[in-house]
């Protein structure tokens, strides 16, 4: 197994290092390209969205017909055949480029198309599920399948219309979507891939082992910690799991941990990076392109959520830790707080520069690109971090950037033609009467039909394409029984996310468990149980959006603040562990309360408040009782 921005894919779909010399350094070529083209854009502006795009778009195809080809290992002549299908890829994106003037004048579903628009628009299609089928498996070429059979034959949208609708407007391929891979993730994924080749890794596991390793479950608090800094770089779970579970997952087995739930905190915890401000999943950045607000304003509204979610995982730890009685690691065998900073905490340096310029207003691939140009002259201040660091870190990052850009690129693409069949069909507003129907017009059933649908869907496809079917399809019913829009689409990010640790398919949990060498069902399981909070706050920031931070400033503090005892409450109710190991009723009084609790509302939490009093009354008696001299 290997990982492909994001997804566990299976040795078929792994990128094949071409078998010439000449091959190998023109990919590494074309790679360079492509994301000096990016930071070009990002510093100096863009062209017209769908020059743009399209030159993406190709950059990408011509990638990724040159790493995953039809048949590694085979003949010359199944090459001919990537090269050929690679030709076409170019030709219907240049059919655009040359024609661009006539595809600018003309009037979309009253000019007809001529017979080249009929064949690079089939091409068109074609290349695009075949590209992303290799990428990321058959699960989302299959679903844009099935949304083009129903556009195709079971309405009345004719055969010309539909093609122009995925190829000749922005409404199809060259959508928002594919827009969003090319202005944002494209920026981002290079600032991960420079922090990463500059050490910054090496920084957030000595740093997370500096500051909780010694306490009791510290290895899992390690965990969480690095994972969680790891994310706002990576934004991708699976790649969280096989960059600090090595290191990790062992460490947590050796202090005591049973192998299911050390790959569950490993798991949880690198699934959490994608909804960990200031740099989430590709995802993030789609959701503020469909809302047409700042990226800093959608890593504003993730904030508390993305809080509620690390403490609970965090007190999760910490109780089993103790219900157990596992001690941490010896501080003569963890680095020293002040030794890692003095020697690698200026690595920190290329995240303050993002926040900064995020918080100062500068638009997110800007900031993306002056983070990515400081991470090495950062790490040749000091010797401590320059060791290892020249020119060639320059190109392998540029290298990097662009590969691990490929499947968002053709997921974006792909959820284009998605996008155009359900906008040139109708169909979003029928599915939209349908769960409306469903629900009976109650807000709190089309919530659970949404995250069961974000679950499935995430379950086949990476985050980004699962959430942009959800919004298409589920996200305006449940804006029309009331919900706030950036409430709406968020919970469907969020159920999208979670699909990666929620049996029976959960990507994060296959990559744990493998490293934990335990069964897959019990560590998903476990991995439910520590992110239980994570099922719920959604639900309460749809009816609250106080919890996103929308609204009265006051309310929004005393909703957090609420809601943050309220997980504390739900791990110790899960965990059977709060001062002292919980009676049963303890248990049932802790999990109300955190329902309570979690819940916006005074009265809620008042009633929440008082049975966690009644528990921690009880709990101080019994382990005072149990302490005194007989």
């Amino acid at each position: 197994m290997t990982i492909a921005s994001g997804a566990v894919v299976s040795d078929e779909l792994r990128p094949t290092a071409p078998e010439r010399p000449a091959l190998r350094y023109a990919v590494a070529a074309i790679a360079v390209a492509m994301s000096l083209y990016h930071m070009y854009v990002a510093g100096f502006g863009p062209p017209e969205a769908v020059i743009f795009r399209g030159t993406h778009l190709v950059f990408a195809l011509t990638l990724v017909y040159l790493l995953y080809p039809l048949r590694p290992g085979r003949s010359p002549a199944w090459r001919g055949v990537d090269l050929l299908l690679l030709a076409a890829g170019w030709g219907f994106v240049l059919h655009i480029f040359v024609g661009y003037d006539a595809f600018v004048n003309r009037i979309i579903y009253i000019d007809t198309l001529t017979a080249w628009d009929r064949v690079f628009a089939v091409l068109a299609v074609v290349i695009v599920l075949d590209a992303t089928r290799r990428v990321i498996g058959w699960a989302l070429p299959l679903t844009a399948i099935a949304f083009l059979v129903y556009a195709a034959f079971f309405t009345r949208v004719t055969f010309d219309v539909l093609l122009e609708q995925l190829y000749l407007s922005t409404e199809g391929i060259f959508g928002s979507t594919l827009g969003v891979s090319a202005s944002y993730v494209m920026l981002f994924v290079l600032f991960g891939a420079f922090m990463e080749r500059s050490g910054t890794g090496q920084l957030f596991m000595d740093f997370a082992m500096s500051i909780t390793g010694h306490s009791a479950g510290g290895p899992g608090k390690v965990a969480i910690v690095s994972s969680s800094l790891f994310g706002t770089v990576s934004g991708s779970a699976v790649a969280n799991v096989m960059v600090d579970g090595p290191i990790t997952i062992p460490l947590m087995k050796r202090t005591g941990f049973r192998p299911p739930f050390a790959a569950a905190v490993e798991a949880v915890a690198s699934t959490g990076g994608q909804i960990m401000p200031p740099i989430m999943g590709a995802a993030a950045f789609v959701m503020a392109e469909f809302l047409a607000v700042p990226y800093a304003r959608v890593a504003l509204w993730a904030a508390i959520p993305a809080l509620l979610y690390y403490v609970a995982v965090f007190f999760a730890v910490h109780f089993e830790a103790r219900r157990h009685r596992l001690a941490g690691v010896p501080r003569s065998e963890l680095p020293r707080f002040v030794t890692v900073m003095a020697q690698r905490g200026h690595l920190f340096a290329p995240i303050a520069v993002v926040l900064a310029g995020l918080m100062l207003g500068y638009s997110a691939p800007l900031c993306a690109l002056a983070g990515a140009l400081v991470c090495i002259p950062v790490a040749l201040l000091r010797r401590t971090t320059r060791e290892g660091i020249g020119w060639k870190t320059w190109i392998e990052a540029l290298i990097d950037g662009a590969r691990n850009t490929l499947a968002v690129a053709m997921a974006c693409a792909c959820a284009g033609i998605v996008i155009g069949c359900v906008t040139i069909t109708g169909l979003g507003i029928v599915f939209t009467q349908v769960v409306i129907a469903l629900a009976q017009n109650s807000l709190i059933l089309a919530l659970v039909l949404t995250a069961l649908a974000g679950i499935v869907l995430g379950m086949g496809m990476p985050t980004t394409p699962a959430y942009i079917v959800m919004v298409s399809l589920l996200v305006p019913a449940i804006i029309k029984l009331g919900a706030v829009a950036p409430a709406a689409h968020m919970f469907a990010f969020y159920f999208a996310i979670l699909s990666a640790i929620t049996p029976p398919v959960a990507l994060a949990v296959f990559a744990a468990a493998s490293l934990a060498k335990a069964d897959m069902w019990k560590v998903g399981l476990e991995s439910m149980r520590c992110a239980a909070p994570a099922y719920i706050v959604p639900f309460m920031f749809v009816y609250e959006p106080s919890l996103l931070l929308i609204g009265d400033a006051v309310t929004s503090v005393t909703s957090a603040a609420s809601a943050i005892v309220g997980v504390v409450c739900l791990a110790a109710g899960l965990h059977g562990y709060l001062l002292r190991e919980c009676r049963w009723w303890e248990r049932i009084a802790l999990l109300a309360a955190a329902l309570l609790l979690i819940k916006p509302g005074l009265v809620s939490d008042a009633i929440g408040l008082g049975l966690l009093a009644v528990v921690l009354a009880t709990q101080r008696i019994g382990r005072a009782s149990a302490t005194a001299p007989r």
